[in-house]
């Protein structure tokens, strides 16, 4: 079996015995062999399944499926049916010799009905649709395949965390090492410490279900992390070194990117090496998937800073709590936290604009609120009011080692423009700022990100033994599933002003837009009802080349709302 008919097999609208290929003889790739060596013209190969989709991906490098952004794995079928499929080790590796999943005689879950993952299953991005509406874009569904890739005593995985804490980040260390050990036998985990710089820069640490069994309740990350460090051939070369045959990224969209090139670096040299992804944000800001783990716990926690303000409002005159929370560019955290309490009078986050002074402005809503209640609390996430910062009081288009530009502590410089303005008016007031980042961001996982954690490490496993690679894991509409790196990497996740969730906060918070009518007219446009960037695919035949890419509707339109 060649390298593009083992991904025929493998592929989730085709079945092993209904496949067929038509294309010419592949050379076969060897990893022993120069890449520079092996120049071909690219060529393009159709393959047909059971559903009767239509794959069509391009073939380079002496056989090496190109699955990059100019050639995605793309099955589509009738209806408008669009898979956006993740890479598998078959499609730059031939003739890999597959096991019987462990599973099958682990005594836990053989009392499961059914344990095993279907090769059609998949998971519909949009469940929202009309009667005619095509069925739209779909992921391969997460979960434990029959026949996998790695025998158990062959498995070297490591673990690595990258960028800032989180809660639950020891959670889901914790359930790498337990279910690899678990439930396919497992014994050799290394821990990767200090990030991406920690393969090349620090020591290995063993990992074992004995060792990682409390880190649950502890905050932050018994590994370290750290940002940047990123030097791609001194990561493979590590990983190639240390006989590591999976790898385990934990981390938001910068460390995705740093991902995708490690993954695209090991499918060039040839390197039987899984490479996975697992979603960390506290900011919420990864799209495709429903939520990323740590936001409930840091809404959570936020409650705590925005009840203190509220009673540090209360116990004076005039008194005005404002609490600093998380969202450079994203205010999610801002907004539930506001609508979970119910004390605060006015949430501020980067995706809504507003302004000081004059009418309709933030201070005359101020003074307002405070003449009928006597007390107020304001929330506001810190990439919030960036645009209003004076000149002098803005970095430079500095940036941190992740590549995320720096702000300034807009929490700090609200608090002083409110009391400065106030001064001016003779108006007493007293300011209570409350910036609650560090706390929340440093606290174990609660129970809901604990389960969500275990998930999350499970699929991700099920992933990496059945052979699949390039991918993350998250749920999707409830449904975990495995998503291609590129769609977590090429965009982030906003709050939609325009969507029903920011109109009930502003029913809660009685506060206005701060924006002026026609721009939320414009915005109410530019956010129209988006079909699947891919959906494009269903007009190819099979006469097409494969070196087309769909058109991404999803670069002038926002996101839709969570």
């Amino acid at each position: 079996m060649d390298a593009i008919s083992s991904a025929a097999a493998t592929s989730a609208c085709a079945s092993p015995s209904s496949s067929s290929i038509s294309l010419t003889k592949i050379r076969r790739f060897n990893p022993s062999k120069s890449q520079s060596a092996i120049t071909r013209q690219p060529r393009t190969v159709t393959v047909r399944s059971s559903l009767n989709p239509i794959v069509k991906v391009g073939i380079s490098n002496g056989g090496v499926m190109d699955c990059s952004s100019s050639n995605r794995k793309i099955l589509t079928g009738t209806c408008g049916y669009v898979l956006e499929d993740v890479p598998h080790l078959t499609d730059f590796i031939p003739d890999l010799p597959t096991y019987p999943n462990p599973l099958q005689d682990n005594p836990f879950y053989s009392v499961v009905k059914q344990y095993f993952v279907n090769i059609d299953d998949c998971v519909a991005e949009t469940i929202v649709v009309h009667k005619d509406s095509p069925r739209g874009a779909h992921f391969r569904r997460a979960g434990p395949r029959q026949r996998v890739y790695f025998a158990s005593d062959e498995v070297q995985a490591c673990i690595v965390t990258c960028g800032g804490l989180c809660p639950g980040l020891n959670t889901v260390i914790r359930e790498l090492v337990c279910g690899l050990y678990h439930m396919y036998g497992v014994t050799r985990v290394l821990g990767i410490e200090g990030g991406y710089r920690g393969f090349y820069a620090h020591n290995t640490i063993p990992l074992t279900p004995k060792s990682v069994d409390d880190i649950h309740k502890r905050g932050g990350t018994v590994l370290g992390t750290s940002r940047g460090g990123h030097d791609t051939t001194k990561i493979v070369d590590s990983i190639h070194d240390r006989g590591i045959n999976q790898a385990y990224i934990i981390g938001g969209d910068g460390t995705h990117k740093g991902a995708s090139v490690i993954f695209e670096e090991i499918r060039r040299r040839g390197l039987k090496v899984s490479v996975i992804g697992i979603p960390k944000t506290i900011d919420n800001d990864i799209p495709v998937i429903d939520k990323s783990f740590g936001f409930d716990t840091a809404v959570e926690e936020a409650q705590r800073a925005i009840n203190a303000a509220h009673v540090e409002a209360e116990s004076v005159e005039n008194g005005l709590g404002v609490v600093k929370l998380m969202g450079r560019y994203s205010g999610f955290i801002a907004m539930y936290a506001t609508l979970a309490s119910r004390d605060v009078d006015c949430c501020l986050i980067p995706e809504s604009p507003f302004y000081l002074e004059g009418a309709g402005g933030l201070f005359e809503y101020i003074e307002k609120r405070l003449k009928e209640n006597g007390h107020m609390v304001l929330v506001i996430a810190e990439g919030a009011g960036q645009d209003l910062l004076d000149e002098s009081m803005r970095p430079m288009e500095q940036q941190d080692a992740s590549g995320n530009r720096l702000l300034q502590d807009v929490g700090l410089w609200i608090s002083q423009k409110i009391k400065d303005h106030f001064n001016v008016k003779k108006m007493t007031i007293n300011v209570k700022h409350i910036d609650p980042t560090y706390m929340i961001r440093a606290v174990p996982g609660n129970a809901s990100d604990n389960v969500y954690c275990t998930l999350l490490a499970h699929s991700a496993i099920h992933g990496a033994m059945a052979g699949y690679t390039g991918f993350t894991v998250g749920p999707v509409n409830s449904r975990h599933a495995y998503i291609p790196l590129y769609r977590i990497i090429e965009k982030q996740n906003r709050v939609v002003i325009t969507d029903r969730m920011w109109a009930r906060l502003l029913s809660s918070t009685n506060q206005p837009s701060f924006m002026d009518p026609e721009r939320i007219k414009q915005l109410k446009i530019e956010e129209k009802p988006q079909q699947s960037q891919l959906l494009e695919w269903e007009n190819y035949s099979e006469s097409e080349s494969v070196g087309k890419t769909p058109v991404d509707s999803s670069k002038s339109e926002g996101s839709s709302s969570s």
